[in-house]
């Protein structure tokens, strides 16, 4: 267990061995009831919506949940974090939306951290947009893909196999495949930039996800937002935090991510900063943000 009252340094030491060993694994977190199924978006690009995705689903896998991450961003960044390969040929996030592929088919567990699936994303995936135009019900193409899966469901309907977490993880424009994730995902996780733009950019996105709940998906909700490349030292950041938490009050996770070169630097290793510096600043707020995420529960 990570002493609270130890310092900073004494945390991160502890925190360290305890996520090389399988420690945290043993410390645990609360499963959910069923499968909850985040949509992870932000039209504004470069607001750590990828990196955030990545490290969050690490965290929970740290902690002994059952994880899901979807890339569903043409770029494939998600899958060169989690060191899945994603060249062209590769069963991937196209196969399963445009070809209709299971999910079960195009998955793969991260060689890093056991209890984490990805399915990729490859550049074929560009085309999606335009080919799925035709498609009878385009928009719920991801929403039967998950449904279908058999580790998605219930605790009663699937059991101890079943899937605790799913990440989609979109692309930073609001197309037809950030539509199927809106459509499939019952809570949104909006990580925001501790900036001034970045407010500008969530209030269009509100816009959308309210088109998205009167039209196709009721069920959808804002559980989750994340203040992402946190600069303490600045008057505008905490100018930005406040008017956050005050106008999404308890949607907004207590903690907030530093700005950290170790975050940065993980992928180019393909890896997360979970598993490429665990004593990071960055890995200890995403791992808190993971342990938040389990605690507060699914929306009702």
């Amino acid at each position: 267990m990570v002493d609270d009252n130890a310092t900073p340094l004494a945390r991160a030491a502890q925190h360290s061995v305890l996520a090389r060993s399988g420690g945290l694994r043993r410390q645990g977190a609360p499963r959910p009831d069923r499968t909850r199924v985040f949509v992870v978006a932000n039209q504004k690009g470069g607001v750590g919506k990828t990196t955030s995705t990545v490290n969050v689903a690490a965290g929970l896998a740290q902690l002994g949940q059952r994880v899901l991450v979807i890339d569903l961003d043409p770029q494939g960044n998600a899958s060169t974090a989690l060191s899945v390969a994603h060249q062209r040929g590769v069963p991937s996030t196209y196969d399963m939306l445009v070809d209709g592929r299971p999910l079960a088919d195009v998955m793969s567990e991260c060689p890093d951290l056991p209890g984490l699936w990805v399915v990729p994303a490859t550049i074929d995936l560009a085309g999606a947009e335009i080919e799925l135009v035709s498609v009878v019900a385009r928009e719920q193409r991801l929403t039967r893909a998950i449904n279908a899966h058999p580790w998605v469901g219930s605790a009663d309907e699937v059991g101890e196999e079943r899937f605790d977490y799913v990440f989609v993880d979109c692309p930073p424009s609001l197309g037809l495949l950030t539509l199927n994730a809106l459509v499939a995902g019952r809570e949104m996780f909006i990580p925001i930039q501790a900036e001034y733009y970045a407010l500008e950019g969530l209030g269009q996105l509100l816009e959308t996800v309210d088109m998205v709940r009167q039209h196709l998906n009721p069920a959808l909700v804002v559980s989750t937002i994340l203040l992402t490349m946190y600069d303490a030292r600045t008057r505008l950041a905490a100018g930005v935090a406040q008017e956050v938490r005050s106008h999404f009050g308890d949607q907004v996770l207590k903690t907030a991510v530093p700005r950290s070169v170790r975050v940065s630097e993980a992928p180019s290793y393909g890896q997360t900063v979970m598993t490429y510096d665990p004593a990071s600043a960055g890995a200890l707020s995403y791992l808190e943000a993971a342990r938040e995420i389990a605690s507060k529960g699914a929306p009702a």
